[in-house]
């Protein structure tokens, strides 16, 4: 194969894979829990209609619950497909494959929802 043709060849790799994004498997690491991004934790908006923006502080120290997608090899109190209760001041934001999801420490969730079981709530504070 000549220099130019080496050249031709990687040029179309180079644009394939500029074209295609790769697909990758996320693991979480150390204590650290992927979370589902609740819909409170955006804008929201009051009973009359008006515009509630999420950097509002009064409603940004509600604690909000979330589904867990992943969780790290450390974590010992939740499980994918739990439901959880955190303060969305210590979670941090990002976006994967254009769904929103956060990130937070163990110590940082207050609860986890389980089944309910004869005689008691459901939750467990």
């Amino acid at each position: 194969m000549s220099n130019a043709e080496k050249k031709v060849s990687e040029t179309r790799t180079v644009r394939r894979l500029v074209a295609e994004p790769q697909r990758q498997s996320i693991r979480m690491t150390a204590d650290r829990i992927l979370v589902m991004s609740p819909k409170e934790m955006g804008d929201r908006k009051s009973r009359g209609g008006i515009l509630i923006p999420a950097t509002v502080d009064s409603e940004t120290k509600k604690a909000v619950w979330g589904e867990v997608v992943a969780v790290g090899p450390m974590v010992r109190t939740a499980e994918v497909g739990d439901l959880v209760l955190f303060g969305p001041e210590n979670a941090h934001e990002l976006e994967i494959r254009d769904e929103d999801y956060v990130v937070v420490k163990e110590r940082d969730i207050h609860a986890v929802a389980s089944g309910r079981t004869e005689g008691t709530t459901g939750l467990y504070l």
